[in-house]
């Protein structure tokens, strides 16, 4: 291993702080590819725990060689026909190996009965342990620094038993693969072959119950396989059919497989090329998928931000057509309209403040002696506001629900939520704040014709009355009104405004209508945002980071920069002129060759 113990430590923090990014990784919405993602960040996690983490940490650690395979392949008639015994249970009844079994020799027993690889897997011993669980036998005839794991099948019918099959080949140094003459074009071992030669593992593929004659074609044809997929450097040894003696076969047709097993574990240069191979090749495959991760990390985080988007911007277009509602005229319609003319008449007490200044306040007061009171006005308004801020309401949750039910992703949080049409308690809440909006408006009037000199103003037309000329003030513009409205609704509004400027002057009648629009509209927007967040509730509890997959670049890159051959990043080159330095197409330009080159092609991806 050409690592020093520094290298390997460094190389080992690496590695374990990438394995808490992709662990931290989130992946809840259902994107495109988003459950292989899923696999894929499980998958990560699980080899770093497995192999790579404890492996890197002690790298004098004896060999783990997983015998895996198809069903029926002989596994483990093999690994007991290698050691010579019995170790691992045997026989027709499909899945015959349902919890793994690891061979040693008794003087390894202390690097496997702690949970330095495999640590999810208890351990256990004796012939009875079945499901989760590694199974350790230890016997002497397994050569000292090399143990065998036979692991269930591959292409088991138990769904647990294929999973953890896989999982077990992705803590071995060294595979053995075993398969038959009959059936190693199966596609399921090709599969997981291809990640072997991704990931550059160091292979043995075992061709069981070969007929006589048959080896050499057989053998031909599966060599052109292993190299079509990567793996031209795999050993191939082949195992002839033969009678079984006390379920064994005998030791002719094993030799050349034991003979080759005990040469790597009896050179310690050897066992350290199979070391050193795997586990740069591991290292390279985790490098090279964590950019792919990080990006399914954050095309969650930027799916998220856009249904959040959807729905407030659904929500703004309400708060926003409400506020153009209370501005534009629109609410001096229907009842509200109704209601002003009959409490202010049909223009005699507009004519009366529009004449003699000094007899205004006698006119006006007597006009109003006998007027309806004003109370229905303010009644007239509250209804109107209450419908309009609903609707508005209706129509964003209709939108926003349309809109994510269309999406894929967003169909699914909301599937099974009453969320197309407004909260049930919606309507009593915009009743709520519409009444202490209004009480605001009161007290706005009680407050600024408190002056001594405004008192009998104030007193002549009642703080009721003021109040209402004050709201039908706010939805003074004729914007929104129609040709046969504008003369009569517009004529009141302009009234009301007269009205007030008369007891309070210009300047005190423009900042009370601001200050009781502000608080309307205020008021009205965090009603329409809690009922946003009706949808937003539903993405914050998915809890995503927006930073999750920058930390699994970083990682990933400083794993790469401790792994061999790796190093610190060298600096920058001196700017130059492109023109006259220009690389010819077999040529890497000044910024692409080397470690930094190659990081800025992957993180590109």
């Amino acid at each position: 291993m050409s690592w020093d113990d520094d290298g390997a430590a460094r190389l080992a923090a690496g590695l374990t702080a990438l394995r808490a990014a992709v662990a931290e990784l989130r992946l809840p919405l259902e994107l495109p590819g988003a459950a292989q993602d899923r696999r894929a960040v499980a998958g990560m996690v699980d080899h770093l725990d497995n192999y790579l983490v404890p492996r890197v940490r002690q790298l004098g650690a004896p060999l783990l060689a997983v015998v895996g395979g198809s069903t029926g392949a002989g596994k483990s008639t093999l690994v007991n026909s290698l050691v010579g015994a019995e170790v691992t249970p045997s026989g027709v009844l499909r899945p015959t190996t349902r919890s793994p079994v690891l061979v040693h020799h008794p003087d390894d027993s202390a690097w496997f009965t702690t949970d330095r690889v495999l640590p999810r897997l208890p351990r256990v011993t004796g012939p009875d342990a079945e499901g989760r669980a590694l199974r350790l036998a230890p016997d002497t005839s397994v050569p000292r620094g090399i143990a065998l794991l036979d692991a269930p099948d591959i292409d088991s019918v138990v769904v647990e038993n294929r999973e953890l099959g896989e999982e077990l080949l992705g803590a071995a140094d060294l595979w053995v693969f075993v398969t038959t003459a009959a059936r190693y074009a199966d596609a399921v071992p090709w599969d997981l072959l291809a990640a072997a030669a991704r990931r550059r593992a160091v292979v043995a593929m075992v061709l069981n119950r070969v007929d006589p004659g048959a080896e050499d074609a057989v053998r031909g044809h599966l060599g052109s396989m292993l190299a079509e997929q990567g793996l031209s450097d795999a050993r191939l040894f082949t195992v002839p059919e033969s009678r079984l003696v006390d379920g064994l076969l005998p030791p002719a047709a094993t030799v050349e497989l034991s003979g080759w097993l005990r040469r790597v574990a009896g050179d310690a240069a050897a066992r350290q090329d199979v070391v050193r191979r795997t586990v740069q090749g591991a290292v390279d495959d985790v490098v090279v998928q964590a950019p792919a991760l990080a990006a399914a990390a954050e095309a969650q985080v930027e799916h998220v931000r856009r249904l959040r988007e959807i729905a407030r911007a659904a929500y703004r277009d309400a708060a926003r057509t409400v506020e153009t509602a209370t501005q534009d005229g629109t609410m001096l319609r229907g009842e509200v309209l109704a209601r002003w003319q009959e409490f202010v008449g049909t223009g005699e007490l507009f004519r009366a403040i529009e004449s003699t200044v000094s007899t205004w306040r006698d006119r006006a007061s007597a006009f109003l002696r006998g007027r309806p009171a004003p109370e229905p006005v303010a009644e007239a308004i509250g209804h109107g506001l209450v419908d309009l801020v609903h609707d508005a309401a209706d129509r964003a949750a209709d939108q926003t629900y349309a809109s994510w039910r269309a999406d894929p992703a967003g169909g699914r949080l909301v599937d099974g939520l009453r969320l197309s049409r407004s909260s049930a308690d919606l309507r009593q809440r915009i009743s709520a704040e519409v009444r202490a909006w209004q009480a605001g408006v009161m007290d706005l009037v009680s407050t600024e014709g408190a002056d001594k000199r405004m008192t009998a103003r104030v007193l002549s037309f009642g703080v009721n009355g003021l109040g209402a000329a004050l709201m039908v003030a706010i939805f003074a513009s004729t914007g929104g009104l129609t040709t046969a409205e504008v003369g009569v609704a517009g004529g009141t509004a302009v009234l009301a405004q007269r009205l007030l400027e008369a007891v309070f002057g210009d300047d005190a009648v423009r900042r009370l209508t601001q200050t009781a629009q502000e608080d309307l509209a205020a008021r009205m927007r965090r009603l329409l945002d809690d009922e946003a967040y009706r949808f937003t509730t539903g993405l914050d509890a998915l809890d995503l980071s927006p930073r999750a997959g920058e930390a699994v670049r970083l990682a990933a890159q400083q794993v790469a920069l401790a792994a061999p051959g790796g190093g610190p990043e060298p600096e920058p080159p001196p700017a130059v002129d492109p023109a006259a330095s220009r690389p010819t197409d077999d040529e890497p330009g000044p910024d692409e060759g080397g470690l930094r080159g190659w990081w800025r092609r992957l993180w590109q991806v």
